[in-house]
């Protein structure tokens, strides 16, 4: 193991440590439920919450929880083999918190039976497919917009012509980021090729390193890390990577370029005036996760703009600016693309 891949697991070890010891750990269902005038809101995550897309929800609750709007408890690595109809109903009648927070991706239908049994809990949930009535309002994670910036980036910096991207499965919501993201590098070098790679996974680093490994071998010389694992694999080969979800620049400062930002404070802030109004109504959040609401960024690059040909951090400074403005929308194509594009 290289002294680079030591310190990458040592920081993702220290993380994942610092997380659960601040949270109490996934235990089967936490107490949340408290008589102090706050909202007492439940994550239920499918994943692990080291895994970036759970991981950034759970980051917007801790903070609502740390500024003082809400108790907050959770329950991860909940998977996918029915354990999730469980824990929300254990926790929705022994607990009924006021909102619970989670993913429903892979547990859709057993998610829904339980928030159309308990209609005076607020269900805000990541998913593909539409909210229902009274109680089950959804979202997910529209940041196409900065993908397309960070394709721009990676095809403006490839020096081989040649792009990897690495993703989990070709579903919607991994298609839309991927072709966006294949679309802003066309726009900077016509002639950039773009590798894409799915691993049939939400979680497994070792198999998106591998993917990774197997496109560096192809020639890939930028790597955009839509799952979690790829930028190990650019810091081993001292190549650059683009994060994915949140600023992912402290796994390899010298080669993470930026990422590709979700911050889910907006949505967290919206549910939260709304429940605790009396207002909370079904419905489709997506708005809240775009660049025009603060829901999407380009992260910091952290010193490695001094690297970018300032041609093309003008172009896009001035892509960003109009996306802003609202002067240019990013392409929703949330067709599979080809493995090489």
């Amino acid at each position: 193991m290289t002294k680079r891949s030591a310190l990458y697991r040592l920081m993702i070890g220290l993380a994942v440590l610092g997380l659960l010891t601040a949270c109490g750990g996934a235990a089967p269902a936490p107490e949340v439920g408290q008589d102090d005038g706050l909202l007492n809101v439940f994550g239920a995550f499918a994943t692990p919450i080291e895994e970036p897309w759970d991981g950034v929800i759970h980051q917007a609750l801790l903070e609502a929880e740390a500024a003082g709007r809400i108790n907050y408890a959770y329950t991860d690595d909940i998977g996918y083999a029915g354990d999730m109809e469980r824990v929300l109903r254990e926790t929705a009648e022994q607990q009924a918190p006021d909102v619970i927070f989670g993913d429903a991706f892979g547990n859709e239908e057993a998610v829904r039976r339980v928030a159309a049994d308990y209609p005076d809990i607020a269900f805000v949930f990541g998913s593909g497919l539409g909210p229902a009535d009274p109680n089950f309002a959804v979202f997910d994670n529209w940041i196409h917009e900065p993908a397309y910036i960070a394709g721009m980036l990676a095809g403006g910096m490839t020096e081989s012509n040649t792009i990897g991207v690495v993703g989990g499965y070709p579903v919607p919501e991994v298609n839309r980021l991927t072709n966006a993201f294949i679309q802003g590098a066309k726009t900077v070098n016509p002639e950039a090729e773009v590798l894409v790679t799915f691993i049939n996974s939400w979680f497994d680093p070792a198999a998106a390193k591998e993917a990774a490994l197997a496109q560096v071998d192809a020639g890939a010389d930028v790597l955009y890390a839509e799952r979690f694992g790829v930028i190990e694999a650019a810091a081993e080969n001292d190549l650059w990577a683009i994060g994915n979800m949140s600023d992912q620049n402290e796994l390899a400062p010298d080669n993470v370029l930026t990422s590709v930002s979700w911050n889910m404070g907006p949505t967290v802030e919206y549910v939260l005036t709304q429940v605790e109004a009396g207002v909370f109504t079904a419905q489709d959040l997506k708005d809240f996760s775009m660049m025009a609401k603060g829901g999407a960024s380009l992260a910091p690059y952290h010193g490695t703009e001094t690297a970018i040909p300032q041609e093309l951090r003008d172009q896009v400074e001035a892509r960003m600016q109009e996306i802003a403005d609202g002067l240019f929308r990013v392409d929703i194509d949330e067709a599979q693309p080809n493995p090489v594009n």
